[in-house]
């Protein structure tokens, strides 16, 4: 005989307010199955679960339901209450009377009827659930993190400080990610490097970090604490083991100074074509891990005349005197196991006045990006005014070299743009650009910096005073207000850039003849986040950021257990807040493999292989790859038939193959169709 106790809550007057629960608790107390009911003005305090742990010992109830908020805020808490006073967590339930009732109702009445019927409907659940016990998956006690910058270098030193073993895959050939390429970070105004080469040195020398550069992962197999992971190794011409990082290839390289180089963001100069290039063997930057060459395939003469049966070139092979370049290597596939995956993957700038991969974006052509050499994003104007960047740290303009007397900074290029595509605030872009504003005024001292803004967000702590520093301090001129257009035009012989725009504040359009213009364009995920996304199975929103599982109590976790997310990959961040992030998902891979084995809820998706006919429509609709066919024979090896079968390690209990079954033959434990009908018919009494 069921034995059930009802407890509800008043959630201080968030439930209260508008539901009678004194009301409440003497109806459900005459439901069938109803032992005791009770209602308390904390149901989650310590007295409150006193008073649940209490009962169940007192009158060996066998359910409990707990009348309160949502299940994802507290049911694991009650469940576990219910555990240290002797009832199997899964006979508790609850019902959600706040955001379902409370919260979205006025009259009082009306909210207490609908109170009672929930309430009720969490009866009969209950009434039919089984005691479970959770699942046990063994445990892989290795990491993987993809992705190498400062989000990816703090979160794998984090994980191997705690013993454990650390795999680090990088696509480029360096770690280091956009942090390596910045002048200085602020609001103290640090120098970047030096911030972040002693953690890439750290990351490349670790003995509980493998680490692999020019690398990217092709496929992700398996479930939490047991991920089988292909990684291709990409071929980078030069063993890395044997070269000496002497540097005579890439000096001696016939392409040298000829090739755009991506680490200064393609960045080219009138006054000198040299600037900003590279030669077809080459380390990204001097600080480099690891600080050895990969050769460019597409740009390399030697590999070029290949494809056509002739060997050409060859000069940098003739000069390594510790034959480490090899122009045969190819591409590797390598597998490992890990038990669990850390996503860092960075992001890039929107793109500006370019073919969009998105449709619905339109792009700024009116900015003159691309067209204009002296219109550069952040990016790029971080490499210029670089003491590492390719003009050592003088602000010249790309078209001729010249020192630019006035520069305008165009914040939320992409960003809070809803005819553009772009709704987001991009969080980092007005602090970026007070930055920009201060180091270039620090150089060139009678300078002149305008900054066309909408609004300033500056949240953060020292955040709010270094605008004001900007501004008050430093000198730069903000004008509240959109730029409509940018024109290039001749004055007394030079090219400047006519700047057209509105001050919203002062009622008056403004025109600016401009040197250089700075756009500060929105924080978008890193190409092909989307892609690595499916293969992780992890949720993405529109854009392309992956989806935490809750944004404020799981915010490193993901749907997909075992995967966790961090910095700006996960949506615009700073550097502070990335490295925090970086630290809280590798405390959360150390709790798992913590233990010899994961500990999985039970609530997972069950063939009955009596019934199943084996179509194969739960396999094609699991989005976690849960579900596969498998054959079942007799004694003699004779095949009786094919059935789904589900992987409980995989299984995250979404139920969208209880949805698509045919032939009815999967259930969600404790969401079985018949606890799903009885809680309808309690409505229709």
């Amino acid at each position: 005989m069921a034995k059930i106790g009802v407890f509800t809550c008043w959630c201080g007057e968030n439930i209260a307010r508008h539901v009678d629960c004194d009301a409440v608790s003497n109806a459900v107390a005459k439901l069938p199955g109803v032992h005791c009911s009770l209602n308390y003005k904390y149901m989650c305090s310590e007295p409150g679960q006193n008073m649940i742990a209490e009962k169940i010992k007192e009158l060996g109830l066998t359910g409990v339901v707990v009348a309160s908020c949502s299940p994802h805020m507290h049911l694991k808490t009650f469940r576990k209450t219910a555990e240290n006073a002797g009832l199997n967590p899964y006979l508790v339930e609850m019902a959600n009377i706040r955001e379902h009732c409370s919260w979205v109702h006025t009259d009082r009445e009306i909210a207490t009827a609908k109170a009672i019927e929930l309430i009720g409907m969490a009866v009969e659940k209950v009434r039919r659930n089984h005691a479970l016990e959770p699942i046990k998956v063994p445990v892989t006690k290795r990491a993987l993190v993809i992705g190498a910058g400062v989000a990816g270098i703090q979160a794998a030193l984090d994980v191997a400080a705690g013993g454990v073993e650390v795999v680090v895959v990088e696509k480029e050939p360096s770690v280091g990610g956009k942090m390596a390429g910045l002048s200085e970070t602020f609001p103290t105004l640090d120098c970047s490097q030096c911030i972040l080469t002693p953690r890439m040195v750290e990351v490349g020398q670790h003995p509980n970090i493998k680490l692999m550069t020019y690398c990217e992962v092709e496929k992700v197999d398996g479930y939490v604490g047991n991920f089988k992971v292909t990684i291709r190794k990409k071929a980078r011409y030069v063993d890395i083991t044997k070269c000496t990082g002497c540097g005579a290839c890439w000096n001696a390289c016939p392409m040298k100074g000829k090739i755009d180089n991506a680490f200064d963001f393609n960045l080219g100069f009138g006054h000198d074509k040299k600037l900003g290039k590279r030669s077809a063997i080459y380390v990204p930057f001097p600080q480099a891990v690891p600080a050895r060459p990969t050769v460019d395939a597409e740009n390399c003469l030697r590999l070029k005349s290949m494809k056509n049966g002739k060997e050409l070139c060859g000069i940098c092979q003739k000069q390594c005197a510790a034959n480490a370049i090899n122009f045969h290597d190819q591409d590797e596939l390598i597998e490992i196991e890990v038990g669990a995956i850390v996503v860092a993957t960075g992001y890039q700038l929107y793109s500006i006045g370019k073919e969009q991969e998105n449709p619905n974006i339109q792009g700024y052509a009116e900015y003159g990006y691309g067209k204009y050499k002296d219109v550069v994003d952040s990016l790029q104007f971080e490499r210029i005014i670089s003491a590492s960047g390719p003009t050592g740290g003088e602000p010249l303009r790309p078209s001729d070299g010249r020192v630019p007397e006035k520069i305008v900074f165009i914040q939320c290029v992409g960003s809070r743009d809803n005819a553009k595509g772009i709704t987001y605030c991009s969080k980092i872009c007005c602090m970026y650009t007070a930055k920009h504003t201060m180091l270039y005024k620090h150089k060139v001292h009678d300078g002149e910096a305008h900054v066309f803004y909408m609004d300033i967000r500056s949240g953060g702590k020292k955040y709010d005073e270094f605008v004001r520093r900007a501004i008050e301090q430093d000198g730069a001129i903000y004008h509240r207000g959109r730029v409509s257009k940018i024109e290039e035009q001749m004055v007394d012989g030079v090219k400047k850039l006519m700047v057209y725009g509105a001050d919203t504040l002062s009622g008056k359009p403004v025109v600016v003849e401009a040197d250089m213009v700075v756009l500060a364009c929105a924080m978008t995920p890193t190409t092909g986040a989307p892609q690595l996304a499916q293969k992780l199975s992890v949720g993405y929103d529109e854009y392309g950021f992956l989806s935490e599982s809750h944004p404020k109590l799981r915010p490193v976790e993901t749907n997909a257990a075992g995967v966790f997310v961090c910095g700006a990959c996960q949506g615009p961040k700073d550097i502070p807040e990335t490295v925090a992030q970086a630290s809280a998902a590798a405390g959360k891979v150390l709790i798992m493999l913590s233990q010899p084995n994961l500990t999985r809820e039970p609530e997972i998706a069950s063939v009955d292989e009596r019934l199943c006919a084996s179509c194969g429509a739960c396999v094609k609709a699991c989005p976690f790859q849960a579900i596969t066919k498998e054959e079942i024979r007799d004694r003699n090896g004779n095949l009786v038939k094919t059935t789904s079968r589900v992987n409980p390690g995989l299984c995250m209990g979404c139920g969208t193959c209880v949805a698509v079954c045919p032939s009815k033959s999967v259930d969600l434990i404790g969401f079985t169709d018949d606890q799903i009908y009885a809680q309808v018919e309690s409505l229709a009494d």
